[in-house]
């Protein structure tokens, strides 16, 4: 019996984690959906040794690109990120799941991270607005 519960509960936690799913510390945090309304809090920047490594939707990550890490937005969510000590902003595609810090609502790039005003501090407080999802790419047929 216990073995029955204990195959089920992992089916499920591995069910979770392929379909976008983020866990940390026994805690499994499911992508969201809909719209969330703005959040906010803080934000830190991540690059240098992921330089070239998966993220979690399977993309290369890139220090260079306007990217960011989120425990539940969905991949391709548009996020306006506003550094709210600066008042600079940018619009961000999750494409990775994180931050590792209980913390920390979202990693961004270095490129990211120059463009608010952040690259210096590494820890900033952000607000975090949805506004909008990257459309799918479909193959072309010839």
């Amino acid at each position: 019996m216990l073995r029955s519960v204990l195959s089920v509960i992992a089916a499920t936690v591995l069910f979770s984690l392929a379909n976008g799913a983020f866990a940390q510390k026994g805690t499994v945090y499911e992508p969201s959906a809909g719209n969330p309304g703005p959040s906010s809090g803080k934000i830190a920047w991540y690059g240098g040794k992921f330089n070239g490594r998966k993220t979690a939707s399977g993309e290369r990550f890139n220090a260079s690109a306007m990217t960011m890490a989120h425990k539940t937005l969905p991949f391709g969510t548009r996020v306006r990120v506003t550094n709210l000590k600066t008042h600079k902003s940018v619009i961000l595609r999750v494409n990775d799941r994180g931050p590792s810090s209980p913390d920390l609502v979202g990693d961004v790039t270095l490129a990211a991270a120059k463009k608010l005003g952040m690259a210096h501090s590494g820890i900033v407080e952000a607000k975090l607005e949805v506004v909008g999802r990257t459309p799918k790419r479909t193959a072309h047929k010839s």
